[in-house]
């Protein structure tokens, strides 16, 4: 959760409603999410004020279009993550890529991102964005520039402004069927049908995009193999994701409405395209050792300044508060909220910061009309570890709410919690979890350092078991360590060979 609040204006006229919509849809969804590839068009964000240091001066060769979009990136994924040699390997990379390509007239401008989630993505007018995170499951140069050239794909082939055309058109269709068609079964097959022609041609745009970059990466001397590798560890890393019930969402699966193909069907496409090009034996040049030098103490998962998670733990040293899940819950921390879902899907919770006038009270403020269907006769005053609060409980279709405001500083901290069925003995565990509600010790703050990748020499001795309990992550350190260095299973090391650990 960076430190931003959500504007009191857009919270009191857009109400909540408690529904499968509502916060547990949005937990179940950021949990599911797998690491996905790039986005044409980075994801929309909620009206923001940010509370950070203010950001670098924008280029002045940006229209303020293109500033306008620059900074809502910056915004959503932590801001840049400034490295200058990482940032200089990174624009090596990419000029060696135009030069190859098909447009080497078009300039590109590289911002990486400070967020550990695993993206990219290219603006029309050639500016690439690449995350810190993607940067770091990277094992290779090669791999990297796969993705830079997909990226630069998008943008030789014109997909955002094509897929804008197909999104009017697709408008029109839903106007027509709204105002025109009386039938609700005819309507809703005409909806159907345009929403199908609007993903598939996003689908279609990633397998292009996908074979001009590998293309493009081949003829500028990487291995085109490069993107069957990264696809393969990011298909590898979703899988580590947490499952949010029996009936789990699998991040592998296909989904027909996807704007993104299925990773193992693109990765089937990238090594039919990659063979056009090399056979795997051929190519020498990966110089994995230079790149993981390159990437050597880079910033691995969250950035401590905008919060992060130790196992059930959520801490934000900036703004000097902390809390804890309660048992069995996975959380996430992304840019509006920390996000969390309990194993097997029947809880999940949601935790973020609004302004509220200091004249209202927090128990007004919960019957405000900010969410719905609050029952008026839950709703009574408390006190967090000596933080005036208040709580209430709400009910939906399918879900049970209870929700707390606490006033922490200048700003109120809301908790909501959801589950299938609310229970006292559900209601307790979610009271003692916002009991954890705390503000953190000044050695505390100190003392939050980011985790970062370590390159580590193979031993003669060493074993993947053995240093994956160097690893400072909290489960599944084999798993993890395999993923990180692209390795499948029962894949042994090799004395000599650098790897990757986490390390604080």
């Amino acid at each position: 959760m960076s430190d931003v609040v959500t504007r009191p204006g857009p919270m009191r006229t857009t109400r909540h409603r408690i529904a499968d919509r509502g916060i547990a849809a949005a937990a179940f969804a950021v949990a599911a999410f797998g690491l996905a590839a790039c986005t044409a068009t980075p994801p929309a964000l909620a009206p923001q004020v940010s509370l950070s240091a203010p950001a670098k001066p924008p280029d002045e060769d940006m229209s303020p279009a293109a500033l306008r979009e620059h900074q809502r990136i910056l915004a959503a994924y932590g801001g840049a993550y400034n490295d200058p040699r990482l940032q200089g390997m990174i624009e090596q990379t990419v000029d060696h890529l135009v030069a190859a390509s098909e447009r080497p007239d078009l300039h590109y401008k590289v911002t990486m991102l400070n967020s550990q989630s695993i993206n990219a993505f290219a603006l029309p007018t050639g500016q690439l964005y690449v995350t810190r995170g993607l940067v770091a499951l990277a094992n290779d140069e090669s791999e990297l520039a796969s993705v830079l050239a997909h990226e630069m794909g998008h943008v030789i082939a014109r997909h955002a402004a094509i897929r804008e055309e197909q999104a009017r058109q697709t408008a029109l269709v839903n106007r027509v069927v709204s105002d025109v068609i009386s039938d609700p079964e005819e309507g809703a097959l005409a909806l159907a049908k345009s929403k199908l022609a609007l993903a598939s041609f996003s689908r279609a745009q990633e397998f292009e995009a996908d074979a001009i970059g590998i293309g493009i990466a081949s003829r500028a001397g990487y291995d085109p193999f490069g993107a069957v590798r990264f696809l393969t560890s990011m298909e590898h890393n979703a899988g580590l994701k947490p499952q949010q019930s029996g009936a789990a969402i699998d991040p592998r699966a296909p989904d027909f409405l996807s704007s993104h193909p299925a990773t193992p069907e693109r990765i089937t496409n990238a090594l039919a395209n990659a063979r056009q090009f090399s056979a795997p034996s051929t190519y020498a040049g990966r110089d994995k050792n230079a790149y993981l030098s390159g990437i050597d103490g880079i910033v691995f998962g969250e950035d401590p300044s905008e919060g992060f998670v130790r196992g059930r733990r959520f801490l934000h040293p900036r703004l000097a508060f902390t809390f804890t899940a309660p048992e069995g819950f996975t959380l996430d921390n992304t840019a509006q909220a920390v996000l969390g879902v309990k194993h097997g899907g029947g809880q999940a919770l949601r935790l973020d910061v609004v302004r509220v006038p200091a004249e209202q009270t927090l128990a007004a403020y919960l019957t405000s009309g900010w969410i719905e269907n609050i029952d008026p006769a839950t709703v009574e005053d408390t006190t967090i570890n000596g933080f005036p609060g208040a709580t209430a409980a709400a009910k939906g279709d399918q879900w049970d709410f209870r929700l707390y405001a606490i006033r922490f500083g200048s700003d109120v901290y809301r908790f909501i919690f959801a589950a299938k069925h609310r229970t006292p003995e559900i209601d307790r565990v979610f009271r003692d979890a916002v009991g954890t509600f705390r503000r953190m010790s000044l050695a505390e703050i100190e003392d939050a350092k980011p985790l970062r990748l370590k390159v580590v020499t193979v031993g003669p001795s060493d074993t993947v078991e053995k240093l994956a309990t160097r690893m400072a992550v909290a489960d599944h350190q084999v798993e993890r360590f395999r993923v990180l260095n692209g390795l499948e299973a029962g894949e042994r090391l090799k004395s000599g060979a650098e790897v990757k650990i986490v390390v604080e």
